[in-house]
């Protein structure tokens, strides 16, 4: 049986965790891993959250299973937060899941039984995750252009140009906000288009919403998808908690529906219990309850917000101030797009001999695709960041 298995490949960011772990220098730096830090390098536990979870404790009576789709509270707010207090209801359903990533399999496990000979569409580049996630549904995927690396932009007419050549039904994987790895978001105008260009085209969106909260704010970073709702007759979201609750390995994601009717939608959320059935058959409850307290509770929901805006800004000022360091020592506007950026990530100009470079002698971890944390950024350092780097990119 095992024998005839293949060697499984290793996951490049799983390797450098490995690998920072085992570095023995006081001044190494992980800018690899994608999970929120704070000042002290520490990924804390929301104080919102943990008031949240004192309540659930204290009031939750058992431990049973509550159903394959989740609670149904948890999936009333997680609407709401996500298509706003306006949202048609009617139309749009939700399931609790595993995850952001459990979300987008069992969304895409979905729409292959309604549209079992759509290709998929995703950016190039993506979050890696995608193509495992995808092509394990069973979908043919396309890569559209999406990084202009020469400014640090959207390449939004080739974005377009490559989309004219998908199929009508066709799945097209958005990102809702805050890109991952680029931090290049779609500005309102681009969006404006898109969607002019998928109702044109027949294209169906599936939109990964991982950063809410992240970018611009909480309303802001949804706008791209109530925008999407209030003009396109469906769509599919997969929301995660993940980042803007700190809540990683509780795995407390949403798959949403939005369907041409209430009939429609119903029909959809019916079969999502199916899907996650065969699939998982019920998700965690304590992540979701917990989430759930802090968004029904008007106290801890406004403690929750203000500790999500504290991050949010934390990280725009790093990357303004990451961005002032690497002008001041290149002597060039080349690292500019950085401040402009949205959300956790960003990437830098670096090819493979360099990122190496920077671990092996001056302890930086990098992804291979030169992605970094933004969240990781030292508030303390970053000239000697931005040297390390500069210095490399001169030498290679």
């Amino acid at each position: 049986m095992f024998e005839a298995l293949p060697e499984p490949k290793a996951d490049a960011i799983l390797a450098l965790m490995a690998a920072f772990r085992e570095d023995t220098r006081e001044n190494k730096l992980d800018l690899g891993v994608g999970i929120y830090k704070d000042s002290m390098g520490k990924t804390p536990i929301m104080g919102a959250v943990k008031a949240a979870e004192k309540k659930l404790i204290e009031t939750q009576d058992t431990k049973a299973y509550v159903s394959p789709l989740g609670s149904a509270p948890f999936c009333k707010a997680m609407i709401e937060q996500v298509f706003g207090s306006e949202a048609d209801t009617g139309r749009i359903k939700a399931v609790q899941s595993v995850g952001g990533s459990g979300a987008l399999r069992i969304l895409a496990d979905l729409m292959k039984q309604g549209r079992p000979d759509a290709d998929m569409w995703v950016s190039d580049p993506t979050w890696p995750n995608h193509l495992p996630l995808m092509g394990a549904a069973g979908y043919t995927l396309h890569k559209y252009p999406y990084y202009d690396a020469s400014n640090g932009q959207v390449d939004f007419d080739a974005m377009l140009t490559a989309l004219g050549k998908a199929r009508a039904g066709d799945i097209v994987v958005l990102h809702g906000c805050c890109h991952n790895p680029t931090g290049a978001d779609l500005s309102s105008e681009q969006w404006s288009t898109l969607i002019d260009f998928l109702e044109a085209n027949d294209l169906f969106p599936l939109v990964d919403l991982a950063y809410q909260g992240f970018g611009d704010g909480l309303d802001e970073d949804a706008a791209a998808v109530r925008l999407m709702a209030s003009r396109l007759p469906e769509m599919v979201v997969a929301a995660s908690c993940s980042k803007n609750f700190g809540l990683y390995r509780e795995r407390v994601g949403t798959a949403m529906v939005m369907a041409t009717d209430a009939a429609a939608a119903t029909r959809a959320h019916g079969l999502l219990g199916s899907v996650i059935r065969a699939n998982y058959s019920m998700p965690p409850d304590h992540g979701a309850n917990s989430t759930e307290i802090v968004l029904s509770d008007s106290t801890l929901n406004n403690e929750w917000r203000a500790e999500l805006e504290v991050m949010r800004l934390r990280m725009m000022n790093l990357r303004q101030q990451f961005s002032d360091a690497l002008r001041k020592r290149s002597n060039s506007e080349r690292f500019d797009y950085i401040a402009h950026q949205k959300g956790m990530f960003s990437r830098l100009p670096l090819n493979t001999e360099q990122i190496d470079t920077l671990r092996t002698g001056h302890g930086i971890y990098i992804v291979g695709d030169g992605r970094i944390n933004i969240a990781g950024l030292p508030e303390e350092g970053l000239d000697t960041l931005a040297d390390a780097i500069c210095t490399v990119m001169a030498e290679s």
